[in-house]
């Protein structure tokens, strides 16, 4: 059976490898999908968040001990711009949240929440 809802959000992450052992991944995602949801009144199960390790980055001057963690969060257009602000500021809240302390270097987190220009999906059951 096909489902052709027309879902989302797509939340993409891209973090300095550096932080690997300092970022909980799986944690950040799992704490951010139901508080979003409640937000933006999508169902928990149409999220989805990728992550990527930058090898290399380029950070101000380039001077070491700088490192990045940047989350895109697409979402269908139509919602409030004031709800688009709390969803930034939620997802930069669990993001700093679930990155450990220690790490030794200096950490830019910033999250961006653009509208999905055009997004097609379908869901293929078992």
């Amino acid at each position: 059976m096909w489902d052709d809802r027309c879902e989302m959000p797509q939340i993409t992450v891209e973090y300095s490898e550096s932080l690997a052992v300092w970022f909980d991944r799986r944690g950040f995602a799992l704490a951010l999908h139901p508080a979003a949801a409640d937000l933006i009144g999508s169902a928990l199960p149409d999220f989805k968040t990728r992550f990527h390790a930058i090898g290399e980055a380029v950070i101000g001057s380039g001077e070491a001990g700088e490192a990045m963690v940047h989350v895109d969060l697409a979402i269908l257009p139509g919602r409030d711009p004031e709800i688009k602000a709390r969803l930034g500021d939620l997802a930069l809240t669990v993001l700093c949240d679930h990155i450990k302390p220690g790490a030794g270097l200096n950490i830019q987190a910033t999250v961006e929440v653009r509208d999905i220009a055009s997004y097609h999906k379908r869901v293929l059951a078992p």
